[in-house]
């Protein structure tokens, strides 16, 4: 095999600066995520999971829903809502729409704090409970709340919340 020269080697390079951000996230996404089929065994699992679709949201907050087969198998993870650096408007009817939608029998949600800061606010516990009461009226399990705050997170099932 013939060693490759330098020209050749600049010419087959990517210049990062070419490469959008929608392309890098999507290939982060794709290299640290738990890939559909397997299961999530922790809330330090979901919280890891989660930390790649939330890389680029320093600034606001996401809403992020993996959903879950009967097995507790993931089927997808998506980011539902964006909002503004403090808050995020979550539409209960548009979680069950895709609930239905992909025939999931559970899911795990999360969103960050651009702050870092995890102390779930009166809102985040609101919107965790009139979730949970949807989603029990048509028989899916909420499995746990997750707030990203940078390197740390706060699990509402470990905290005895759910």
């Amino acid at each position: 095999m013939k060693p490759q020269s330098m020209h050749q080697l600049e010419r087959s390079a990517v210049d990062v600066s070419e490469v959008s951000d929608t392309e890098i996230l999507a290939e982060y996404v794709k290299r640290f995520t738990i890939k559909a089929g397997e299961s999530i065994r922790s809330a330090k699992d979901a919280a890891s999971h989660f930390r790649a679709f939330f890389s680029d949201a320093s600034k606001k907050e996401k809403f992020v829903v993996i959903f879950l087969n009967g097995q507790h198998q993931v089927l997808t993870t998506e980011v539902l809502f964006a909002g503004s650096l403090t808050t995020s408007a979550v539409y209960p009817r548009e979680v069950i729409t895709r609930v239905i939608e992909l025939g999931s029998a559970a899911i795990v949600i999360a969103h960050n704090h651009p702050s870092g800061l995890t102390t779930p606010s009166s809102s985040d516990r609101a919107v965790t409970k009139k979730l949970q009461t949807a989603l029990e009226a048509i028989d899916v399990e909420m499995l746990d709340h997750i707030i990203i705050g940078g390197s740390e997170h706060y699990s509402f099932a470990d905290n005895r919340l759910l």
